[in-house]
Order: C-alpha cells, then structure tokens, then sequence
C-alpha cells in the first residue's frame, strides 16, 4: 500500500537487522553519513541503545526499518513514541539484496544496509506499523496461542498414532481414531498393552466405557469382542517396551497441552467477552466461540489501515494474483500472506457456507462448474471480505435479508437459490 500522507522529517533513518545473540544496525542522520555498528541482544543494551537515540535527536522522530512486525524487539520500539517503525517483508528485503549480491551471499551488517536503503528510497510505497489497542492485542495474541496449542496438539496425537501402529495398532479401534479425548488417554494409561487388555475382565472394560460416556451397547460389545483373539504384532520386547514408554510420555504431554488449552479458550472467552466491539463479530453467521474472537482479533479496530476492500483483501491473501510474461498470464494466491490470519477467514468462510444461505448457493454453484473446495473457500472469502468491510468501516451489522435483497436487485445467477436456501434454513 503506497502512504500518501505528507512525509515526515525523521532526524535519523535506521536499518535494523536483528538476531537473537546482536543487531546489526545501520543508520543516517538527516544530511550526514552512514555508520554501521552491531548491538549485543540484552534488554538492558537494547533500551541503553534506544536512550542515546532519544538524547542524540533530542526526542526528534526517528524511522527504523525492521524485518518484521512483532515481537519483542518490535515491541520494545513502539514503547518509544518519537520512533516510528517500518516492518519490511522479508521477501521484500530478500529481493532487494538479490539485486546487489547475486551470490545469495548473506550477512548481518549488509542486511542492516538493505533495510536503510529500502527507507532512504521506497518509503512512500511502506507504511509504519500501527499497533491496534491493547484489548485487540491481547485477544489477538491469545487466539493465535490457542491455535499453536491446538496445532502441537495435533501433532503429538499424529505421534501417538504412529507408536500405536508399530505395536499395538488394534488400541485405535478400541478408543477410536481421536486420541486427545479423555477416553483415549485414560484407555491408554490404564492399558498401554494388549496383554493388558485382553487380561482384563469384560466388566472392567464395560465400566470403563460407560464412566466415558459410550452408552451404545453394540460399540462396547464389538470392543469387547475384539480383544480377545487379537494377536501381538511383534513379541519383541525392545520395541514393546520402549513404545509404551513414548505412549505414556505422549499421553502425558496431552494432557498438559488439553489443560492449558482450556484455559486458553477461558482466557479467549473473558477478553472477547469484555471487547467494546464483540457485537458485530459475535454474529457473523457460522461464527461461534472460536470463530468469532479470531475474526475480531483478525479485523482489529484500526479502520483507516484499510481505506478500501481491496487493500484488506490483499492484506489478508484471499485476492488472486496476476502474473504476465510474454504472451503467457496466469492467476495464482498470495505467497506471502500472514498465514493465520488468511486461515482464520478461509475456515470462517467454509463455516458461513451451512449457516449462510447465499455463501452455500454460491459453493454449489461453484461445485457444478467442477471448482475445487478449498478455492471454493478462498474465492467466497474474498467476497465474504467485501461486504464485512463496509459493515465494519461503518459500524453496522451484517443483515442477511438486506445483502439477500441486493443480490436479487443485482439479478446475481445466485439469488434463487440463496433465497430458496433461506427459507429452507428459517423453517
């Protein structure tokens, strides 16, 4: 996005390349020369750095150009108001230093110099970062937690799964394919073996069922059943023994993550909760307890970072790109998107599409001309983004029958069906 507003005189331009053991920093005061130094990583250095700016510019505006748009350091910066941040992509930067190094050689003070370079000649085409309020903040970082949480999650049932299948793969169809439930992780701490099990009585196992809540008698009974013949898949003791110890260290660790992503969803639940503009989101169609608060913290509350629906479309990863070369063109997504927030509204979008009468006649539409699903759920994020856009620059909530009622005053191929959808939906 290119910022029109008039430029500011900053008294020093700062490029910023930082690590996690020292910074690289290369800076040039208005009318002066360049100068390169590094800084040791340390609170105390970095805030040590930030004064003698502060007293060498005596507070005047300082811009630095940095690749990225949080975290710590990110943080620590707009702490100072008289430093205005620029986040530089990284593959902007990467670009740029291909250009002079097409080695692909890379170094730290170089970098520096690569960002300075970027704000000495393009920073009519960045814009500063503008960090929204803290309640959005706070939501935004809890939502994106919860979601890291919930993707370990995952990825130590996939683990758990794997160690099953390599000694006792006849435990998933005993506790079924899920196994972050409760149900699963006691099966398995009780009966990390299947000696153990078949050595167990049938009313143990039945107990054990009905206090997880399965109650379907035909279920507990195939289980049951099951067990009994069921053949070791190797007696080698090395793996056996081993594996259970993977099982009860990844059933551990379960848990753990199942505790703190509860609380997490509480901690989500009460900020979203105490948010001045919780209304609008929390009644998006398909939205929900999760939903909502990741669209919130998604959408943030700083409305002029976003003057039109393209710009947030584009931000956001949905808009297609277009590329030409020679006689060729082709259409392809946005490789550099912020992922979790381009998830955030493509999950979103797929949830509207059985809530949201006119989101599903537009996916069967889209399903008869053979598209597939997950383009399906970007190209309808990109419209979802149009008309959320405006309900929220101008602060009014979404109305289905008022957006159903434009897309029969526009003749849309879709109104029909949307509007039988409807009145399906509302019986």
């Amino acid at each position: 996005m290119i910022n029109n507003d008039k430029p500011t005189e900053f008294a020093a331009l700062v490029g910023l390349d930082w690590g996690w053991e020292s910074h690289a920093i290369a800076l040039e005061p208005a009318g002066g020369a360049t100068q390169t130094s590094t800084l040791k990583h340390s609170a105390e250095s970095l805030h040590q750095w930030f004064d003698q700016l502060e007293k060498t510019y005596e507070g005047r505006p300082v811009a630095v150009a940095v690749e990225a748009s949080k975290g710590a350091v990110v943080a620590a910066l707009l702490e100072r108001p008289w430093i205005t941040v620029y986040p530089i992509h990284p593959a902007t930067s990467s670009r740029q230093r291909s250009a002079f190094r097409p080695s692909g050689a890379k170094d730290d003070t170089p970098d520096a110099l690569v960002l300075l370079f970027i704000l000495q000649h393009h920073r009519d085409r960045l814009r500063p970062l503008q960090p929204d309020d803290e309640a959005t903040r706070t939501l935004a970082h809890l939502v994106e937690a919860r979601r890291k949480a919930v993707d370990r999650r995952s990825l130590l049932a996939n683990q758990l799964k794997s160690t099953l299948k390599n000694y006792f793969p006849q435990a998933l169809d005993l506790v079924g394919e899920d196994l972050t439930i409760p149900m699963a992780l006691d099966f398995l701490d009780k009966w990390p073996r299947l000696t153990d099990v078949q050595a167990s009585k049938d009313i143990t196992l039945k107990n054990f069922y009905h206090r997880h809540n399965v109650r379907r008698s035909e279920l507990i009974q195939s289980r049951i059943v099951l067990r009994r013949p069921a053949r070791l898949l190797t007696r080698d003791p090395a793996i056996i023994e081993v594996s259970v110890r993977i099982v009860r260290m990844l059933v551990a660790e379960l848990r753990v993550l199942a505790q703190h992503i509860t609380e997490f969803e509480n901690a989500i639940e009460e900020a979203f909760a105490e948010h001045p503009e919780k209304s609008f989101f929390r009644e998006l169609p398909g939205a929900g307890p999760v939903m909502a608060p990741r669209l919130l913290a998604a959408f943030g509350t700083a409305r002029d970072l976003f003057p039109d629906p393209g710009s947030m479309q584009r931000y956001f990863g949905v808009a297609p790109v277009t590329e030409k070369s020679g006689g060729r063109r082709w259409i392809h997504w946005r490789w550099n998107a912020p992922k979790f927030l381009r998830q955030t509204l493509v999950e979103w979008a797929g949830q509207t599409v059985v809530f949201c009468p006119w989101a599903k006649a537009y996916y069967e539409q889209q399903r008869v001309k053979r598209t597939g699903h997950h383009a399906i759920l970007r190209a309808l994020a990109f419209k979802w983004l149009r008309v959320l856009w405006r309900c929220w620059q101008t602060r009014q909530d979404y109305d289905q029958e008022k957006y159903l009622q434009q897309l029969e005053k526009r003749k849309s191929p879709i109104a029909v069906r949307a509007r039988q959808l409807a009145i399906e939906m509302a019986a």
